[in-house]
């Protein structure tokens, strides 16, 4: 029988906020008599984490950890996570007490009764720089607009999952800030949203910089065009391919023709012979790249693996 909660927490040198999240953790279970687990995916950290990490499952049998090799980013840490996940409902937070435990009875409650499958927190009312919260607004409208899923905050740590949710997707490079989205895509399009408590930091500082704003903007290129065609590449590349080439062989037609009507004219030194063989080139590339990808995505590729340096619980 499945545990009520997995509570998944990816981590980076966090290790000042640790016991005092685990035991408000605890707490917050207790209260409410759920069945839980709290898993601790340390993603490489260089402070004292993973110690910490240790003691704390020492004293609290509920409480797992895995370890790193080294940084993956979020996304791999959360990517392991959902695999090790055993709750019913997976909660996600982050480790730096921004994100309050005592959301998640109110997310698990909110979930099940509006049988959905995710629930993505939204702070409202934030304690982060201007500096961070503007290009935060910015990139949450345009994603919304995008994928048109209405969100106001889809990259807010704390969410609420189906365990079949988590089950069946990946998450990969950075694409932790476009789950929803993913979700979505596997056809997972029950997603709600609830206003949570963002909390000021405590400890630490935030890992926030102007590279996850650049990161954001070409990783939802990235996840739209994968969530569109990752199933049917040549009906991207495909139909590029066949345009390009079409309007190659039109020129070179038309160049021809010029010939036979004027033979005494020079076709080497027309712009449009050049241009003709390049629009054919073009289009012959990019068929070509579509029959590789559906090659690729036939033969099947392996899911993600991460060099695991220690478990605990496991």
């Amino acid at each position: 029988m499945n545990l009520d909660i997995s509570v998944i927490i990816p981590l980076f040198n966090e290790a000042d906020s640790l016991s005092e999240l685990s035991e408000w953790i605890k707490q917050v279970m207790e209260q409410r008599g759920f069945s839980y687990e709290v898993l601790f995916v340390n993603d490489g950290s260089t402070d004292n984490s993973w110690h910490v990490i240790k003691e704390i499952a020492t004293k609290n049998p509920n409480c797992k950890g895995i370890c790193f090799q080294r940084n993956y980013g979020k996304s791999a840490a959360l990517n392991e996570g959902f695999r090790h996940a055993t709750g019913h409902v997976v909660i996600t937070l982050d480790a730096d007490l921004q994100d309050s435990p005592e959301e998640i009875p109110a997310l698990y409650d909110f979930l099940i009764k509006n049988d959905l499958h995710l629930v993505s927190g939204w702070k409202k009312k934030r304690f982060d720089p201007w500096t961070k919260t503007l290009p935060t607004k910015v990139y949450n409208r345009v994603t919304s607009w995008f994928t048109k899923i209405r969100l106001h905050d889809f990259n807010c740590g704390i969410k609420a999952y189906k365990l079949e949710v988590v089950k069946h997707i990946e998450v990969i490079g950075e694409m932790h800030r476009y789950i929803p989205v993913i979700a979505k895509w596997n056809g997972f399009n029950k997603i709600g949203e609830k206003e949570v408590k963002h909390q000021p930091r405590k400890y630490g500082y935030s890992k926030f910089g102007i590279d996850r704003f650049v990161n954001g903007a070409l990783d939802l290129m990235t996840i739209t065009f994968v969530g569109k065609f990752s199933r049917r590449p040549m009906h991207f590349f495909g139909v590029g391919g066949i345009t390009f080439f079409f309007l190659g062989f039109i020129d070179i037609l038309y160049l021809i023709f010029v010939k036979f009507t004027e033979p005494g004219i020079a076709l080497y030194n027309r712009i449009s012979l050049y241009a003709a063989f390049f629009l054919m080139t073009i289009g012959t590339l990019l068929f070509v790249t579509g029959f590789l990808c559906e090659l690729i995505l036939r033969m099947g590729v392996s899911k993600s693996i991460y060099n695991i340096r220690e478990k605990i619980g496991y």
